[in-house]
């Protein structure tokens, strides 16, 4: 029975983007793949009482600062030159999550993925506007459209509520969150220990040179 890996995610949280660069170096070295699950950030902070760390870290002497250098030196150790804040942040993601899970079922969730992750944080746009989601997409070449009909639909409107709530059931408080198998990993920075779980799971040595 293969591993199952995987990575859930929310377009809002720029950690999850920088974390998903670093997937298909793992994926090389190990021989996994890595199931992509849309989850809505909002629906797990709301049924755990967490919050994102633009507003936990608020008025706080230090840390702020800190976890900025993090994320500077995440940036340059996996090469993350497109990375850019996006000045609408935070951003209401449903409309771009229940998209995902449409994307999902439809087929061309690939696509959409890049799209939305490119117009999020490499040409940043306020996203949770429709007009502008619309014209984002359409210019990545994405037939909005048919999907946000779907995404209307109550198999996706439920699809994203289910992956949710399995997410918090199974530990998750937030993004990006890691599964290796049963084993359950928090945020960019556990992506050496993700690595180091898959390869003692699957049992056999990884090559750092692929």
């Amino acid at each position: 029975m293969s591993l199952k890996v995987e990575f859930l995610f929310d377009f809002g949280s720029p950690n999850a983007y920088l974390a998903e660069l670093a997937l298909p170096g793992i994926e090389r070295r190990t021989g996994v793949k890595f199931d992509y699950v849309p989850v809505l950030l909002g629906g797990i902070f709301k049924a755990t009482g967490n919050m994102s760390p633009f507003e936990s870290l608020h008025g706080i002497k230090n840390k702020p600062e800190y976890q900025s250098l993090e994320t500077e030196r995440f940036i340059r150790r996996h090469h993350a030159t497109k990375f850019r804040s996006n000045p609408f942040f935070p951003v209401n993601t449903l409309m771009l999550m229940r998209g995902a899970v449409a994307a999902k079922f439809e087929g061309v969730f690939e696509p959409y993925f890049r799209a939305a992750y490119h117009h999020m944080w490499e040409e940043p746009k306020k996203m949770d506007d429709l007009e502008t989601f619309r014209n984002a997409f359409i210019s990545s070449g994405v037939d909005i459209d048919q999907l946000l009909a779907r995404a209307q639909q109550d198999d996706v409107k439920k699809g994203l509520i289910d992956r949710t709530t399995d997410a918090v059931n199974r530990g998750a408080f937030g993004s990006p969150t890691f599964f290796v198998g049963s084993e359950m990993f928090f945020g960019k920075d556990q992506l050496r220990d993700v690595e180091e779980s898959i390869v003692e799971q699957i049992g056999r040595p990884v090559s750092r040179t692929a």
